[in-house]
Parts: C-alpha cells; structure tokens; sequence
C-alpha cells in the first residue's frame, strides 16, 4: 500500500472561507506549521484572484524547502495560469493546480456550455500549463481538479474519457472532490475506483472532500482505501460552508488503521490551537481529537473504564493516547448527575486532598444532590462538600472540648441528641479514653487504626496544618472512615472519632 500524501489546502481554500482572510505575516506562520507537520505539499493560493494572493504564494514558494510541491490554483484560462507559473516558479517543486467542473447540472446551469466545449477547454488548459511550467522549471507539474465530481455518477464515462485526454496533455495529477457533500461515502468511493481503475497506473488520484453532510473524513480516508493517495485536507477543517475535511482526523484515522501516516502527528494539537486564534474561529467543544471535550468523561461507566486504563496506550474510551497528538492534558472527569464514585474519587485525589473508593460512595448521593440543580460541578464545589461531609461532618454528636485529667483519664464535653455530656475514660491516650468514655452512653465502637499528617497548605483559611485519620469499627462490625483537622494533633484525632460517629448515626447503626 502506498504511503499517503498530504497536500494541505488551508491557506488557499481554508483562507479564502475566513471572515477575515490572513495577511502575508499570518500566511507565514501558518505555512512554518505545515513544514513542521512535514506535509508533502501546500496549496499556497489563488495567484490569480489578486496582487496581494500573488505577492503571498510567491514569498511562500521561496521560503519552501526542496522536497515540497508548492501549488498554486488557477482556473483553465491563459491569464490564471500564468500568474499562477509567475508566482510558483521558484519553489523547488512547483505545480498548476488547475479545476474545471465537468457535471452535468454545473456545465448546463453555471458554464451553460456544451460537455464537448468544456472537455476541450481542460485538455487545452492543462497543454498550457504544462508548457509554461516546464519552460521555467524542469520539476515542475500540472494538477486537474474535476469540480462538482461528487454529482458525475450519471456521466462517469463522459469523465473519465475526458480525464485520459488530461493526462495526455500533461496531468500527472487528478483530483476528484467532493465539492459538495451529497450523499455517503460509499457512493463517491465507488465512483474514485472506477476512475483508477481506467487510468495509468502512474496517474495520482487525489481526493477533496468538503464536510457538508459531516462526512469529509469517512470520505476521504474510505478514498484511500480505494486507491486515492493524494488526500487534500485543512488545518482544522477550515473551509467553505461546513469546511473541507479535516487534517488531523484523516490522519490519525489512518495511523489508527495501521497506515504509515509521513507526517509529525505530535505537532497537531499545538497546531490546532494555533490555527483557532488566528482564524478566529473557536475550536468546537466535541470536536474529534482537539476540543475541550474531547477527552472528558461524564458516565459513571465510562468514568470508571477510563480511569482503569489511564495509563496505557490504549483507553477504554478513547481512540489514542493524548500525547499521541501532542495533548498534555489527561482525560478529564466532569461530574454530573450521570456520574458515580470513581469520578468523585479521581477528581478530589487529583486535587491533592485525600479519600479513599469508600469515602467517595459516601459523598456521591450528596455532590449527586447537588449536580441534578445546577448541572455538571466545577472542582472548586465538590471540594467544598468534600470539606463540610469529611471534616465536620453534621450529624447527632457536636464535639465541643476534651481535657487531661491525669495519667490516662480524659474528660469530653460533647453534645449528642440535643443532650449535653461531659464524660470522663481511660485508656491507652485520649483516642482510646475516647472510645471508652462513648461506652457509658451504650455506643459500642472499636479503634481499629489511626493516622496523622501534615497538610502543606492552609485549608479554607483556617490554618490548619495537621490532618487525623481514624479507622473505627460500627456495632455492626463495618468499618468506618472519620477525619478531623487542627492546629493540635490530639485535637483532630478526638475530632476524627466525632466525625466517624456522625457518618454511624446518619445510616443510624449508632
């Protein structure tokens, strides 16, 4: 299988759709993008359209390095084509782009001339160019672009007779675009194979397919398949109407479908955002590969699949790895009301605070509550019920003050069902003088295990700067997370026990 051949068309047919088409200064930073793409070739634009396109294609052409076409377009008038040859003469590979539309509805209704006329009028053209090129550079070549191919089923033959005589002429190139998209990708397919079919085999077919129906892509990257090697795209689908097929995801589509793709896909992403600023043209949220969303997970399902495989090449919901494209940014779990416990999990751990599988099932009825009023959550809020649920968790007990009454006694003030108590324990330290104090109320818990940190940062502006952790065992022998923060270790660590017997209480197994 041939390798594909990228020739891009951003800065002539993905210029000509802005609302504000690019200076010269702006055509050079799109064009370095490309040679850093390492595409094979650059439609650099319209010589002919005015002096300002002129002056751009022909700067553009001697800043081109030796293995890149440089083409310019021009319609099958002398006029077009030798401002076209004038501008493009000196890149090292220049080529003619020349198009004529050879359909039906187009040649009666917008040419309102006879197949015959028009046949003649592209076999002359493409004579024409290819003397003038080759009168000022042996490299040079001659391309034939068959608009509106898309709408030729019905005179294919007429097409195709056409076509043979345009590589007599001098064509090496035929392209055959899906000027505007009509129908599916199985229909123009079939329509691309019997032209390859007929022709030379040292004839390139090449492809150029606008995105009207969605499409562009499927169409394209199916015309490979088919024997089209040649595939015109554009640096973000930019484009008439609805765009041209976009670069990147023709690309990855074949690099998916084990194609040796010859360009620097790494370049991509950067390139994306690049091309979005200064064509002014917002990248979508969904769109494939580069937007915002594209690497986001809001179904619990997939949330939990693509947190399982984050770190292998191949996730479960997602059709490469980021950096495959040059994407820093991890796949990115949003929380809605769709969403579950591994999303609650990942996006608090991320955000430095910690939680375990357990804490987060807990937690994820409430931030649930929450996302059903207001829709997806930003951090910032979960972390704040995150908070209010871990470290001071509301409930039946409010612990109010412990102090050391001697070697092994502790005495708590605390407030449980709106009672107030003040109950003295011993034990090994106040967590276990604690737990023995809760006893003459009747509560029967067990300290399994406790913890402490530090917390590198001030929480919430209350200057806390250490962090317990404390395991206890329920009465009916589950166990039970609690957390505390506090200036004092011994503080948070009583606070922590106060907390897990709130979590007890709310699911009243105290």
């Amino acid at each position: 299988m041939n390798r594909p051949f990228f020739y891009d068309i951003t800065l002539r047919d993905g210029n000509q759709a802005l609302k504000k088409p690019w200076q010269l200064s702006d055509k050079k930073v799109i064009f370095e993008k490309l040679l850093d793409l390492k595409v094979q070739a650059v439609e650099v634009g319209f010589p002919a359209s005015s002096e300002m396109d002129f002056e751009a294609c022909r700067e553009l052409s001697l800043m081109a390095p030796d293995n890149l076409v440089v083409s310019g377009l021009a319609r099958c008038v002398e006029h077009d084509i030798i401002s076209a040859v004038n501008a493009i003469k000196d890149a090292k590979i220049p080529r003619i782009h020349l198009f004529l539309t050879l359909s039906p509805f187009h040649m009666q209704y917008v040419l309102n001339k006879e197949p015959i006329q028009v046949a003649k009028a592209a076999t002359d053209a493409v004579k024409f160019a290819y003397e003038q090129i080759k009168k000022v550079n042996k490299r040079g070549e001659v391309q034939f672009s068959v608009e509106h191919f898309g709408d030729c089923a019905d005179n294919i033959d007429f097409v195709i007779d056409t076509l043979k005589d345009v590589v007599k002429s001098g064509a090496t190139t035929i392209n055959l675009p899906n000027t505007v998209e009509r129908t599916h990708p199985g229909a123009f397919v079939e329509m691309i194979k019997k032209v390859k079919d007929s022709l030379c085999d040292d004839i390139i077919i090449s492809v150029h397919n606008h995105n009207d129906l969605g499409m562009a892509t499927a169409t394209t990257v199916e015309s490979f398949f088919a024997g089209a090697v040649q595939l015109e795209c554009a640096l973000n689908g930019l484009g008439e109407r609805a765009g041209n097929t976009n670069f990147y995801e023709v690309a990855v589509a074949l690099h998916n479908s084990g194609v040796d793709v010859p360009v620097d896909l790494s370049k991509i992403y950067e390139t994306a955002l690049i091309v979005a600023q200064m064509s002014k043209v917002p990248i979508p949220e969904k769109a494939p590969l580069i937007g915002p969303d594209a690497l986001a997970h809001r179904s619990g399902i997939h949330q939990d699949g693509a947190l399982k495989t984050k770190d292998m090449e191949k996730g479960a919901y997602r059709p490469i790895h980021p950096s495959l494209i040059g994407r820093k940014d991890d796949e990115k779990i949003g929380f809605t009301s769709q969403s579950g416990k591994t999303a609650i999990f990942e996006i608090i751990s991320k955000a430095g605070y910690p939680i375990t599988i357990q804490e987060a099932i807990r937690l994820q009825p409430i931030i649930k509550e929450a996302a059903e009023k207001v829709g997806e959550l930003p951090t910032a809020q979960i972390i704040d019920i995150y908070f209010n649920e871990t470290f001071n968790v509301k409930g039946d007990f409010k612990f109010k003050h412990f102090s050391h009454i001697d070697k092994g006694t502790f005495e708590y003030e605390f407030r449980y069902k709106d009672k107030e108590y003040k109950l003295k324990g011993t034990g090994n330290g106040p967590l276990d003088a604690c737990v023995d104090a809760l006893k003459q109320l009747g509560l029967n818990v067990k300290l399994l295990h406790y913890e402490q940190s530090a917390l590198d940062e001030e929480i919430k502006g209350a200057g806390a700067t250490a962090m317990s952790v404390i395991h206890l065992e329920d009465s009916k022998g589950r166990e039970v997370i609690g957390r505390a923060r506090h200036e004092s270790t011994a503080v948070a660590n009583v606070r922590a026990i106060f907390n897990a017997l709130n979590i007890i209480s709310k699911e009243n197994d105290v």
